[in-house]
């Protein structure tokens, strides 16, 4: 027996959908940042998300090889992948200024890296959208 999905279920629809909830998760994380003063906060729930949101790094490099991405689609493993580097860049220099803790107990995120991964989320979803939207969009291809 083989199983038909309907056109429009394409490995890059996945992935751009999956992208976008990755966006949504990199916003939660952010709140519960700020809920705790940039305290990592003790939550399976930010674990998990921050494993996932930290591996769609590795995962968008690979989709950049694996599937069939329209020109627009490259767009988002692309930022993905350069929102990520500049975030290790610019999280080091900001932690470098305070000085790197020993423990990951006394970790205290900037609030100048939560609000650049919030940006980023912001519009790295609005993207994903507009990916998922252009086939009904009057854009030249």
């Amino acid at each position: 027996m083989q199983i038909s999905f309907p056109d429009w279920l394409t490995p890059q629809f996945v992935y751009i959908t999956l992208s976008a909830v990755v966006a949504v998760l990199i916003w939660i994380e952010g709140e519960m940042l700020k809920g705790t003063d940039g305290k990592l906060p003790q939550s399976k729930f930010f674990q998990i998300s921050s494993l996932l949101d930290t591996s769609w790094f590795f995962i968008s490099v690979v989709m950049l090889y694996v599937i069939d991405l329209t020109p627009l689609a490259v767009a988002v493993p692309a930022a993905y992948g350069i929102y990520t580097v500049f975030g290790w860049v610019y999280g080091t220099k900001l932690l470098k200024r305070k000085g790197i803790p020993d423990s990951p107990k006394d970790l205290v995120i900037p609030t100048k890296y939560i609000a650049y991964s919030q940006s980023f989320s912001l519009i790295f979803f609005a993207l994903c959208l507009l990916v998922l939207t252009s086939p009904w969009l009057p854009l030249t291809q």
